[in-house]
């Protein structure tokens, strides 16, 4: 029988051994990781922003009085879901750009076609601006969720990289806890505006960032990136070691690889277990949960409005991701994984159970296409306002964000960044993004479609399966690289043991 892929720290991770004595680079006496870290995070607040932007605006538009952009059940689906289109056309021009210009330089650009959508969502007097608004502000997303956390990986030593590799989901959740919350006091077209603030201030901060030392090299510019390296460890610190590291590991590799070499085991492995993982990731049901969030709340029967409880899950979130941060490199990778999983299950299940046999709203509520739906049949009872078993939905939408933020929402990004090849990284990375956004796009056009066909606990059962699948995968194939170098990481998958591709 063979051993779980990765499923335990062995010899083979120390092919890169540090000299004796000498330790690991102190991050914490120098700010200036984290400041390049906070900068490029900022495009991942706008995508988090941008991503739930739907959920306070749909039941604003659907009671529009103007015909052109009063929304149609049809037109609601569209608009809730051509954002993973756009992101998924991003995730593919990272696979050019990540490598052509550089992680910063990507991140810098995906703010034009951000401002862009920004501008159209703030202006649109048709349906067909909100739409391209929508698309716009998703490229950039997806731009940014390629480029971002594989710069921020780069950037970082092992001793810390999973703390700040939780960073970009925690500013996504933070981006999207400011649209909650902003959307119970601004009109939806100055929700539009506040999203260009960030886009600016990430673009005059990153301007004053290094690249990554290691796309540096790859591109032969080692002065700059022993400078940049420099920067980032701090005036005080002992580069030396870590930049020959880094040089040998690059320069042992050609510039281009090929499709002949992308079939090889060692470089197939990581990026196979990267996409599934990014595949599965969407499948949990996060991405429609998110954006019909509020509609989802306002079609079940719940003690307080739609908008409170969403932004009460919105702060869940935020929280949860708070904890993966700090616990990412003390428990480790698939500790949070596994747990993940196992709340999300609970969760899905529990509001599955609840759409088939709880009670049903008091009044009809004001959602876009979920207000038609029969959620248990005619047998059920109608819920009071005291009734406590109406908070059902509420606990269990806010356990399912805080499993999937504790896991499985920042670690698959940052097993992305960490196992992908470093000649494959910026178009593999690319590859993951648009695989997630195109599997986000389906599940969210399908979604009210099949709310409406079977019944809104129909895709919860789903989601739960789902959630059991995740389990198995990653007992059996995900991959622990808790304190490792990214040239440890790489060098275990040409000498790791077992593979389930095998």
């Amino acid at each position: 029988m063979q051993e779980p892929l990765l499923g335990a720290e062995g010899p083979a991770y120390d092919t890169f051994p540090e000299p004796e004595g000498r330790t690991r680079v102190r991050t914490l006496q120098n700010s200036r990781v984290y400041l390049a870290t906070l900068a490029a995070v900022l495009g991942n607040f706008s995508f988090g922003y941008a991503m739930v932007y739907t959920s306070p605006v749909i039941p604003a538009l659907e009671q529009a009085s103007g015909p052109d952009l009063h929304l149609t059940k049809t037109q609601a689906s569209w608009f809730g879901s051509v954002f993973t289109l756009g992101a998924a056309a991003g995730g593919l021009s990272a696979m050019l750009l990540s490598d052509l210009l550089g992680r910063k330089v990507s991140i810098m650009f995906s703010a034009v076609p951000s401002v862009a959508g920004y501008a159209l969502l703030a202006g649109a007097r048709g349906f067909w601006m909100l739409l391209l608004g929508r698309t716009l502000t998703g490229f950039a997303g997806g731009l940014t969720a390629a480029c971002i956390p594989v710069y921020v990986s780069e950037i970082s030593p092992p001793g810390v990289r999973g703390t700040l590799g939780a960073t970009p989901q925690l500013m996504a959740v933070f981006g999207s806890l400011s649209l909650y919350a902003l959307g119970l006091r601004l009109p939806w077209r100055w929700l539009a505006v506040a999203g260009e603030v960030p886009v600016f201030i990430m673009v005059l901060l990153l301007s004053f960032m290094p690249n990554s030392p290691r796309f540096l090299l790859s591109r032969g510019r080692d002065a700059e990136a022993r400078r940049a390296l420099a920067w980032l460890r701090g005036p005080q610190a002992d580069i030396r070691w870590e930049f020959e590291q880094i040089q040998n590991h690059v320069q042992s590799q050609n510039s281009r690889m090929s499709w002949a070499e992308i079939r090889d085991p060692h470089v197939a492995r990581p990026i196979a277990i990267a996409l599934l993982m990014r595949f599965l990731q969407q499948l949990t049901g996060i991405t429609p949960i998110l954006v019909y969030l509020q509609s989802i709340f306002a079609s079940t029967a719940v003690v307080l409005p739609p908008k409170d409880d969403a932004a009460i899950v919105g702060a869940v979130r935020l929280f949860s991701v708070l904890i993966a941060a700090l616990a990412m490199d003390l428990a480790g990778r698939k500790v949070l994984l596994f747990v993940s999983a196992s709340i999300m299950f609970a969760a899905n299940l529990t509001l599955g159970l609840y759409v088939q046999l709880g009670p049903k709203p008091l009044t009809p509520n004001d959602t876009l296409s979920l207000e038609s739906l029969s959620l248990g049949g005619p047998g059920q009872h109608l819920a009071s306002p005291a009734n406590y078993l109406t908070l059902v939905p509420l606990l269990a939408a806010m356990s399912f964000i805080m499993g999937y933020a504790m896991g499985w929402g920042p670690i698959t990004w940052l097993l992305m960044s960490e196992i992908l090849p470093l000649r494959a990284r910026g178009v593999a990375s690319g590859l993951c993004v648009l695989a997630s956004w195109l599997t986000a796009f389906a599940l969210t056009q399908s979604f009210l479609p099949a709310v409406n066909a079977f019944g809104l606990q129909t895709p919860f059962f789903f989601f739960a399966a789902i959630c059991l699948v995740n389990l198995v995968f990653t007992g059996c194939c995900v991959p622990e690289t808790r304190g490792r170098s990214l040239e440890q990481i790489e060098a275990f998958f040409r000498t790791g043991r077992g593979s389930f591709l095998r």
